[in-house]
Formats: C-alpha cells, sequence, structure tokens
C-alpha cells in the first residue's frame, strides 16, 4: 500500500507531537465505529450534501461572507478547544512599532496624566479615580463563582460606590485603603503564577502608578480566567462539539456549494487507488477488516482509510487541502514532517545495526544512546536551511565512533577501516528519498500506521513492524494523535463522506 502511496504523491513531510500514553492510543481507536454509528443517526440527511462539480457559482453579499467568516471562525474555536489540549488563551501583545501600539500609548498616556492631574489638586478630584475603582469592582466579581458568596459580599461592601462618591465629597476618602483592599483580593482569586506580579503591586506607594499596574494584572487575571472556563468546558464541549462543527459546515456548504470540490477530488483518486487491481492485490487486509472482500470494489471504510493516509504523503506547495481537514492543515503537516524524520531515522539505525555485532545491536542502552544522537542531529530537518546530506554526514562519523567504542567495550574488535567506509557510505545514502532502505522503512511506518486505523476492536493492539522497533515509541505517539484526529474527522464529515463515495463506488 504504502508504495502506491509514494507513486501518487510527491513531497513527504511530517511532524506531531504527544505526551498521550499506550493507553491513550487504546483509547483513541476503541469505539470509534460505536460512536460515529450514534452521530450518524442523529445527522442532517445525506440527501443534502450535493456533488460540488454541478453546483453552479453564484454572487454573494458582503454581509453573507461576513457571517460565514464567523461561523467558520466560531467552528474553528471550537474544533482547536476540542482537538489541542494545549489549546490556550494568550495576552494580545501589539509589535513594537506597529501604529496601533502606538495610538494606544498614546491614548493610555492621556488618560493617565489626567487622572495624575485630577488628584493633584487642591482639593483632589476623584471623578476618574472612582470610575477606575467601579471598572475594578466589576471585574473582580466576574472572577466569582457562584458559592463565593462571603467574597461577594465583602467586594460590594468595601467598593460601595455611592458610599465612596460621599467621602469624596466630605475629603474623608482614602484611596489607599482602597488600593490596600483591592490587592488583597486580587491576591485571594488569581491564580498561583500571579502571585509574584500581586505581591509587586504592594511596593508601588504613588496612586497613578499603581492603578495602572493593577489594571495590567487584572487583564493577566482576565486571560487565566477564560482559560480556567475553557479548560472546565472541554469535556461538555467534547459531547456537542460533533454536532455543532456538522451544522457549521452544513450552513457553510448551502452558502458556498462548491466547497466540497477538493474533497471529491481526494477521495476519487482515493477510490481509484484501491480499485486498482495490482493495490488490491497488495492490501487483502483491509478489505477483510472493513467486510469488503467479497465485493468487486473497496468498501467505503477502506478508500476513506487510504484517503487519510495519503494526506501523510500530501504536496502542500501544489494542491488545496480537502475542505473537511483544512482546520487540521497544520496537523496533517506537522504529521508529515514528524514521519519524514522518522523514516531518516529508522533508517539509520536499521543500516546501523544491520552491520553491528549483534551482541551490541541487541543492548538497549546502546541503542537508545545511538537513537538519541539522531534525533538531535536531524531535529532541524524541518527548516528550508536544513540540509541532510550533510547531516547525514555527521552522523556517519557519530555512528562509527559510538559503534566502534561499544565493540572495545563489549570486548569485540573495533570497526575496521573498510567497514568504517562501508557504513557512512550506506547512512549517507539514505538522504536519497529513493534508497532501498528509507523506502523500506517509509513502507512499514505507513503499514504501521494503516494498522491502527483497521484495527479498532483487535486486541492485541498491533506492534511496529521488523526493524522499527528502536522508534516504536516515537511510531506510537505519532498514531495516538493520528487516529484520534481522523476518527474525530469521521464522526464529523461522514455523512458528506458517505453521499460522495456511494456515487463514486458506483460507477461502472
Amino acid at each position: 500500500m504504502s508504495e502506491n502511496l509514494d507513486k501518487s504523491n510527491i513531497n513527504e513531510e511530517g511532524k506531531s507531537k504527544s505526551n498521550d500514553s499506550e493507553q491513550g492510543l487504546e483509547d483513541a481507536v476503541e469505539g470509534s465505529d460505536e460512536a460515529l454509528q450514534k452521530i450518524k443517526s442523529g445527522s442532517p440527511s445525506t440527501q443534502r450534501v450535493q456533488r460540488p462539480h454541478s453546483s453552479p457559482p453564484r454572487f454573494v453579499t458582503v454581509e453573507e461572507l461576513l457571517e460565514t467568516a464567523k461561523g467558520v471562525t466560531n467552528m474553528t474555536i471550537a474544533h482547536e478547544i476540542v482537538i489541542n489540549g494545549d489549546f490556550r488563551i494568550k495576552p494580545v501583545e501589539l509589535p513594537e512599532d506597529s501604529l496601533e501600539k502606538k495610538v494606544k500609548d498614546i491614548v493610555h498616556k492621556a488618560f493617565w496624566d489626567c487622572l495624575s492631574v485630577q488628584l493633584s489638586e487642591d482639593p483632589p478630584t476623584y471623578d476618574r479615580a472612582i470610575k477606575l475603582v467601579g471598572e475594578i469592582k466589576e471585574t473582580l466579581l466576574s472572577f466569582l463563582l457562584p458559592g463565593h458568596t462571603r467574597l461577594r459580599n465583602q467586594i460590594t461592601e468595601v467598593l460601595d460606590l455611592d458610599l465612596i462618591k460621599q467621602e469624596a465629597e466630605n475629603g474623608a476618602l482614602d484611596i489607599s485603603k482602597l488600593a490596600e483592599f483591592i490587592i488583597g483580593m486580587m491576591g485571594t482569586l488569581c491564580a498561583p503564577v500571579r502571585d509574584e506580579e500581586v505581591k509587586k503591586l504592594k511596593d508601588i506607594k504613588e496612586i497613578v502608578p499603581l492603578f495602572r499596574a493593577i489594571f495590567s494584572v487584572l487583564d493577566l487575571m482576565k486571560v487565566d480566567m477564560a482559560n480556567f472556563a475553557v479548560s472546565s468546558i472541554r469535556p461538555h464541549l467534547m459531547q456537542q462539539s460533533v454536532e455543532y462543527e456538522r451544522k457549521q459546515f452544513q450552513e457553510f456548504l448551502e452558502k458556498q456549494p462548491n466547497s466540497l470540490d477538493f474533497v471529491t477530488q481526494w477521495l476519487e483518486e482515493a477510490a481509484d487507488d484501491l480499485m486498482n487491481q495490482k493495490y488490491r492485490n497488495a492490501l487483502p487486509a483491509v478489505g477483510e477488516a472493513s467486510g469488503s472482500g467479497d465485493g468487486p470494489g473497496p468498501d467505503p471504510v477502506a478508500v476513506q482509510n487510504y484517503a487519510y493516509l495519503k494526506l501523510l504523503k500530501w504536496d502542500h506547495l501544489h494542491r488545496p487541502f480537502p475542505e473537511t481537514v483544512l482546520m487540521d492543515h497544520s496537523r496533517f503537516q506537522e504529521f508529515q514532517l514528524q514521519l519524514e524524520q522518522l523514516t531518516v531515522l529508522g533508517a539509520v539505525l536499521l543500516v546501523t545495526f544491520s552491520m553491528a555485532a549483534p551482541g551490541i545491536s541487541s543492548r538497549a542502552d546502546f541503542a537508545e544512546k545511538l537513537k538519541m544522537i539522531v534525533k538531535i542531529l536531524l531535529t532541524d530537518m524541518h527548516l528550508p536551511s536544513f540540509h541532510l546530506e550533510d547531516a547525514l554526514t555527521t552522523i556517519g562519523e557519530k555512528v562509527c565512533l559510538e559503534v566502534s567504542s561499544c565493540l572495545s567495550l563489549c570486548g569485540f574488535s573495533p570497526l575496521t577501516m573498510d567497514k568504517e567506509a562501508v557504513l557512512k557510505g550506506q547512512i549517507q545514502a539514505v538522504a536519497s528519498p529513493d534508497n532501498p532502505i528509507r523506502r523500506i522503512v517509509d513502507s512499514r511506518i505507513l503499514t504501521f500506521l494503516e494498522t491502527y486505523l483497521v484495527s479498532s476492536h483487535q486486541k492485541p493492539l498491533p506492534t511496529a513492524p521488523g526493524g522499527l522497533g528502536p522508534v516504536q515509541t516515537e511510531l506510537e505517539e505519532v498514531a495516538i494523535n493520528f487516529v484520534r484526529l481522523v476518527n474525530y474527522n469521521k464522526m464529523v464529515f461522514s455523512p458528506y463522506y458517505d453521499a460522495i463515495l456511494s456515487k463514486i463506488l458506483v460507477r461502472p
């Protein structure tokens, strides 16, 4: 199957990261069929999905474009919260030389200068200061949960604006005491990461700089609260996100009927590859796993699985990405980069261990050390400035040194000059995508990922094919994220895929 993937695509890239365990992999691949059936049963009719090639173009208004953009933005945010466990809202940081930052700085300076002038009058004018206290009060109250009755009463009582105005009119207002209460309440409500910033507020004695610093810290606390809210709603959003994303996409599709053009082309290519007799003979397991072994054509599930694998060999520079996976475009690119790096890593290790004595190639500590050395030297492989040939030259030198050192420690003779030259040459040859060893490793990696896609209910879970043992941990990390992303995408867009494939697979 992977050889067919290599022939039908051009570029190979991939990068992914995961902190999940092997149990997480089982969770990712198990139960997806059952969940898919539940989602399908409550999904909008697939009859609404139109073949894009027959959809006539039409003009849209600016209002429709804005509404569509808003819907896509909301769908993207919801998708990101669900898929990305590390999703965080970050404070807005304007570029130093940007016009927006210059204007903001000027307006803020004018405001705080005006406040300073008012407080310097005799007697002081507290109009602006009281308004600031009111804003601070509302912000502090917004941080409270429903059960925080005592804190709510304290804030309401101490920051009573009517009382504060009376005190200001009678010359009895102590603004420093209010600031002290505010700082104390901020210390109570802030996240531990903000303790240091709140503590520094106590060292500011001048009122205007103090208020300015208070608002700065409150802005950070708002971001913290927003991230807390995101983490709190994530489990609930998971339950609703599939229907929400599908609904948003359906609304988008009704406004832009040609929004499945690239999806149709993507699935057609996958179906054509699978219907190729040579490919079908090479993949009996897919037909058996999906229950299509007796039919003349590929099973829709097999087509979808193969289509997702094609995304790992996508030519991102010259081909538009399918619309239904567009929100995860960067993730599939990361997978592609990661897999390309693992292919080179696995090929180098396979070449090295095949030439080393069995006594050292079977040593786990040596294998792990060698893997880490090669991984470090391939770290920047995704950068345009990276030259694989130069890196492999350095890797060849380091590998020969490590192998000879380990051979000596184990009582074996170190590598001869001829063997070193052969090993360096074989490692250098891995730079070519057509290198036989690299192609074998690449094929086995794709087979490994494919097996996970079609083994949802099989136990034990598949192990890495022969020769990939040293990189099995890294492969499982990729598989965890890849399978989870694929299963989620299937649950959201399966009605559209089914409608398209039902027409593709019945063609004469």
